[in-house]
């Protein structure tokens, strides 16, 4: 009998390492390629921008009705590609002669290459109502998911540093 459980012993070890699931494994990510790629996607956004071309814009979003972009503005929170159009057509028709500067862009790309998320520095230079415009320092970031080979974005934030002046209080 203990040659039995000798000989059996093997064959049930076997069996069960044949039963534990195997990790999935990664599809192999050509990290440099990628991230070139998002770069290529975000230049190519802001050039659209510049050039009020809807066409790039909406190519650069998720067509997803839960996209989200917080602009500048307090209340400026647009959900869906719909709003993000209407909020750009607003901009596009008010603004000429836009020249946007991106700078300080860090780039992270998931470990299994489908999610990435950016930081970047924007200037925003512009004529509005007759008079040059201009904005430094905007931060942007972003989330971009890559679908069908495409990198598109599918959340993105503006922000306005604010220069907060704290006065010492007397002692």
């Amino acid at each position: 009998m203990s040659k039995l459980k000798f000989l059996l012993i093997p064959f049930i070890f076997t069996g069960m390492i044949a039963c534990v699931p195997q990790a999935e494994k990664c599809p192999e990510v050509d990290f440099d390629k990628e991230l070139s790629d998002i770069r290529t996607v975000l230049e190519q956004y802001e050039l659209a921008r510049e050039g009020e071309d809807f066409t790039t814009v909406e190519q650069t979003w998720a067509p997803d009705d839960d996209i989200v972009l917080f602009g500048t503005d307090g209340d400026e929170q647009m959900v869906g590609f719909g709003e993000i159009k209407k909020a750009m057509s607003r901009q596009f028709d008010e603004f000429e002669n836009t020249l946007i500067n991106i700078s300080d862009q860090k780039i992270k790309i998931s470990k299994g290459g489908n999610t990435a998320w950016f930081s970047q520095v924007l200037d925003y230079n512009f004529i509005y109502q007759g008079e040059n415009m201009s904005f430094e320092g905007i931060r942007s970031t972003g989330v971009m998911e890559k679908r069908e080979g495409q990198w598109k974005l599918v959340q993105g934030h503006l922000s306005v540093p604010y220069e907060a002046e704290i006065e010492e209080e007397a002692r």
